[in-house]
């Protein structure tokens, strides 16, 4: 496994992952802590926790189900669409899209009738976007952390026992290890960023949806689903190679504007 023993671990990528995981941690914590003590009286905990429940199962139970088959699983379905970026992006948009602000609406429909107020709609996207991170990014990032730790110690045959790599799996975690040794502040500045925008589109198709469940506005929800894929579009098109991260950034920014502002009109009309 030669491939590992060039791999040095950059002075930056320890200290900037280190940071990166805290900041990680508080992007939800200060957006919780902000609107629940400027909106105690009107939220209700209950909401953040749907918001981080509809996640876990639209998201990773439900949506995942369908990728296993889609992308994981070597059929004809997952080999068209692995092959195809058109398909690929288009696939990854839908899926996003579909899963998660249908079981936005779902949940806000007709499980949570009890205090349904916009101040709560804010929470459950606080909570739909607080547990991405925590239950999603965050163990990634503490794995490459790990990684990194591992690695710098200099002795790449006790790095590559202590991480169970093998020549089975060593292609497998090759990216893993490339990915944590080129770690830097400029990389951990573009992860805080994307989640901070991420964290405000979550915010934003949640008082959207919600608009539509209060008001029975049927266009909402599809509105929504549109929205999701467009933000969703960028990072897809990364994955295969498309874009530079930069234009990721840039792209999720222009299109959480527009969730958010039209979010903050229909907020002020409930």
């Amino acid at each position: 496994m030669t491939e590992f023993e060039n791999i040095v671990i950059g002075k930056s990528s320890i200290p900037s992952l280190i940071l990166t995981v805290v900041l990680m941690i508080a992007v939800p914590v200060v957006f919780f802590l902000y609107w629940r003590r400027k909106h105690k009286e009107k939220t209700k905990i209950r909401w953040l926790i749907a918001g981080a429940a509809g996640f876990l199962v639209s998201a990773r139970m439900l949506e995942l189900g369908v990728h296993y088959f889609c992308i994981i699983a070597d059929n004809p379905v997952s080999r068209f669409i692995n092959g195809n970026t058109a398909a690929y992006v288009l696939y990854g948009t839908a899926m996003a899209g579909v899963f998660e602000e249908c079981g936005r609406h779902i949940i806000l429909k007709y499980f949570m009738k009890k205090d349904r107020t916009r101040e709560n709609a804010v929470l459950y996207g606080i909570g739909h976007g607080g547990i991405e991170i925590l239950a999603v990014l965050l163990p990634a990032m503490i794995t490459y952390l790990a990684v990194a730790v591992v690695f710098s110690s200099g002795n790449t045959a006790d790095a590559l026992r202590a991480l169970k790599i093998t020549e089975e799996n060593a292609a497998a975690a090759l990216p893993s290890v490339r990915a944590a040794a080129a770690f830097d502040y400029g990389m951990m500045a573009m992860n805080v960023i994307e989640r901070l925008l991420t964290m405000f589109c979550h915010i934003g198709l949640t008082v959207i949806v919600y608009y539509g469940v209060v008001k029975v506005r049927k266009g909402c929800l599809p509105a929504a689903v549109l929205l999701h894929m467009l933000m969703d579009t960028s990072p897809a098109m990364y994955q295969r190679g498309l874009l530079p991260l930069w234009a990721v950034e840039v792209w999720d920014a222009v299109w959480v504007f527009a969730i958010v502002f039209l979010a903050v009109k229909l907020y002020r009309k409930t």
